[in-house]
C-alpha cells in the first residue's frame, strides 16, 4: 500500500503530493478537476501503462516535457518512481534500481481498477475477462505466470510456423509444450474460479439484497471442445488453424462468467447490478489474494455513477472491512455523509488539478 504519492506534470496535475489512508481515501471534485488523473497515476506506478490511453504521450501536461509519479510504500518504505520523457520514453525505478521487469513492479502493487464503465466485464469479450481472471492467478500462484509466458513463446512459434506454410510435423513439433502448458493453465483456472465463486456468492447478495435468494454457478470454456482434450482437439484441426494461418484452439481462447439461475448477468441485470457485480468480484479477488504483507490497491472511479446512495452505503461499508487501500472518485461531495459513519475514511477535495 501506498504512504506517500507524488505526481507531476501529469494533465492538468501540475504538482501534487498526498499521504493517503491505509483504507479508503475519497476523491472528491468536479468534472475535470484532476481526480481521475490520480487513480492514472496510480495505475502507472503499479502497471507501467495508463488505463485512459496506449501513448504516454497523451498524459504529459501539455506544453510540457515529461511527467513524474513517485511513491513510497507502508510496509517496506520502497520507493518506486516513474518518468515518462516525450523523447527518452518511460524509465522506472523500484527501490533505487531500474527496473528490468513489468511483472516485478506489478509483484509490488497489486493494483485493480473499477471503471466508470465497469459494464465492459461483459461487453469487451474474453480477452478482457481472463486478464481479471489472470491477475489474481498472477499473484496466488507463483508457477502461473511461468505456463503463461512459456505457452505465450509456444503459440507465437507456432503460429509462425503455420504462416510460413512449414510441413505439418515441423508445426506439430509445438504440440507437446502447447498442450503442458496450456491444460495446466485451465485447471489452474478453474481451481482460482471456485474460489471466486465462493467469496461472490457471499460479497454479491450483500451489496445486492435483491438477489441473496438466486443461485450462482460457474460456467468456463476451456478453450477447446467440452469433452475432448487439448491435444485431441490440436491434432484434429491443423488443416484449419493453416487456413486460418493461427492456432485457434487453447488456453488463448478461454471464457469464463459466473450465470444466476442458470442466465448470462448480461441477459438479467441493469447496468446498476453490472456494475455491481463487477465490483463484487473484485472484492472476492481481495479476500482471496491477500498474503503476508503484500496487500491491494483497488481504484473505484465513478462511483456514483449508475448507483443509489444507498447502494454506495453499502459498498463503502464492505469496503471498510477487507484489508485494502482504496481511492474512490466521485462528484458527489454529499460521499461524505455516507462515510461519517465509518472509520478509516479520508476525504481529499480536487480541484483544478490540485488538492484544496
Amino acid at each position: 500500500m501506498l504512504a506517500e504519492l507524488t505526481i507531476r506534470q501529469l494533465r492538468n496535475i501540475s504538482a501534487l503530493s498526498l499521504s493517503p489512508s491505509p483504507g479508503i481515501n475519497l476523491l472528491l471534485g468536479e468534472n475535470g478537476a484532476g481526480k481521475t488523473s490520480i487513480l492514472e497515476a496510480i495505475h502507472l506506478l503499479a502497471l507501467g501503462r495508463s488505463f485512459r490511453t496506449r501513448s504516454l504521450k497523451q498524459s504529459v501536461q501539455f506544453e510540457q516535457q515529461q511527467l513524474q509519479v513517485i511513491a513510497r510504500t507502508v510496509t517496506h518504505k520502497t520507493p518506486i518512481g516513474l518518468q515518462y520523457d516525450l523523447t527518452s520514453g518511460l524509465k522506472i525505478r523500484l527501490n533505487n534500481a531500474p527496473l528490468k521487469k513489468l511483472s516485478d513492479l506489478a509483484s509490488q502493487l497489486p493494483l485493480q481498477f473499477i471503471p466508470a464503465n465497469c459494464h465492459q466485464f461483459f461487453e469487451q469479450g474474453p480477452k478482457y475477462r481472463r486478464q481479471i481472471l489472470d491477475w489474481g492467478l498472477f499473484h496466488v500462484e507463483p508457477s502461473f505466470n511461468l505456463h503463461w509466458q512459456a505457452y505465450k513463446k509456444v503459440i507465437q512459434q507456432r503460429n509462425s510456423a503455420i504462416r510460413q506454410h512449414k510441413k505439418v510435423d515441423e508445426i506439430q513439433l509445438w504440440d507437446s509444450h502447447l498442450i503442458l502448458h496450456g491444460e495446466e493453465i485451465s485447471k489452474q483456472r478453474i481451481k482460482r474460479l471456485e474460489q471466486l465463486l465462493s467469496e461472490f456468492n457471499i460479497i454479491f447478495p450483500r451489496l445486492c439484497p435483491s438477489y441473496k435468494n438466486k443461485v450462482f454457478s460457474l460456467k468456463y470454456r476451456s478453450g477447446w471442445p467440452k469433452g475432448s482434450t487439448l491435444q485431441e482437439t490440436i491434432s484434429a484441426t491443423i488443416e484449419r488453424d493453416q487456413q486460418l494461418g493461427y492456432t485457434r484452439s487453447g488456453s488463448h481462447a478461454a471464457d469464463w462468467s459466473f450465470m444466476v439461475e442458470g442466465y448470462e448477468p448480461s441477459e438479467i441485470f441493469s447496468r446498476g447490478q453490472q456494475k455491481l457485480f463487477f465490483i463484487a468480484l473484485c472484492m472476492a479477488q481481495i479476500k482471496t489474494t491477500q498474503q503476508g504483507n503484500i496487500k491491494s490497491i483497488l481504484l473505484v472511479d465513478d462511483i456514483s455513477s449508475e448507483l443509489d446512495p444507498a447502494h454506495q452505503k453499502i459498498i463503502l461499508n464492505e469496503l471498510a472491512k477487507l484489508s485494502v487501500q482504496t481511492f474512490i472518485t466521485s462528484t458527489d461531495n454529499s460521499l461524505t455523509q455516507l462515510a461519517d459513519n465509518s472509520t478509516g475514511f479520508t476525504t481529499f477535495h480536487v480541484k483544478q488539478g490540485a488538492l484544496l
